[in-house]
């Protein structure tokens, strides 16, 4: 069976595999490749792993497509994702209307499940987040950090820790079985990053390709990339 590659961050490994089955039924194809911290999957694609489309932050796709990597009009943009708060299914919600809030609920909490702190969108946004809040050497050692969003998620979920939280992407947190979506980060603290998908300038099966980014955009997935933790349009997050 031959497969379109794909490397993409975590956040839209919900809305791929749920596009799969159809994408199947249209082209005959399979979906295959990896998802992960978007710096990570940027990287892969600069080193030559082989790839026919790239779904990543806006700011990546278009700096890969200066590099030459990526199909400068084949570019089309997914949706908006929220960096959010998680807790396992069955714990208590942490409420955070504010920075005051969101502060407490971290230092009230033994284990911090984030992906990568460098290498990822949420990752980072975090990091910086923990800066500005002034506790950063204090919850150094709860901090629990993964490769991406979707293995800190799973980790969260099988935690042992009296009172764990996580930080990722809603998409990771909503595709993740034994975790909750607890809420948005307050304001001053938010963070919308825009995904964005291209097919790459040494795609082996382009016209298939394109035809997953119609499915990934296309009007009738409206509802389907919502249920993902994708925004857009008309219900579009604050950024």
């Amino acid at each position: 069976m031959s497969s379109v590659n794909i490397l993409s961050g975590g956040a839209a490994h919900g809305l791929v595999g749920s596009l799969a089955a159809a994408f199947k039924a249209q082209t005959g194809f399979e979906i295959a490749g990896e998802f992960g911290a978007v710096g990570v999957m940027a990287d892969k694609l600069r080193k030559g792993t082989p790839a026919d489309i790239i779904v990543l932050t806006a700011t990546l796709v278009a700096k890969l497509a200066e590099e030459k990597l990526v199909v400068a009009t084949s570019i089309a943009d997914v949706g908006l994702v929220e960096t959010a708060l998680a807790v396992r299914t069955g714990d208590p919600q942490a409420v955070v209307r504010d920075a005051a809030d969101l502060r407490e609920a971290l230092l009230a909490s033994d284990a911090i499940f984030v992906p990568d702190t460098k290498a990822s969108t949420a990752g980072i946004h975090v990091a910086n987040v923990l800066d500005r809040l002034g506790i950063a050497d204090e919850i150094a050692s709860r901090l629990r950090i993964f490769p991406n969003g979707a293995t800190a998620m799973r980790e969260l979920a099988a935690s042992e820790a009296r009172r764990p939280i996580g930080c990722t992407q809603s998409t990771e947190i909503i595709s993740t079985k034994g975790v909750i979506l607890s809420g948005s980060l307050p304001p001053g603290c938010e963070l919308a990053t825009m995904y964005t998908a291209g097919i790459t300038s040494a795609a082996a099966h382009s016209r298939q390709a394109q035809e997953l980014i119609n499915l990934l955009i296309g009007a009738e997935q409206h509802q389907q990339r919502k249920r993902a933790g994708f925004v857009s349009g008309q219900d579009q997050a604050p950024t």
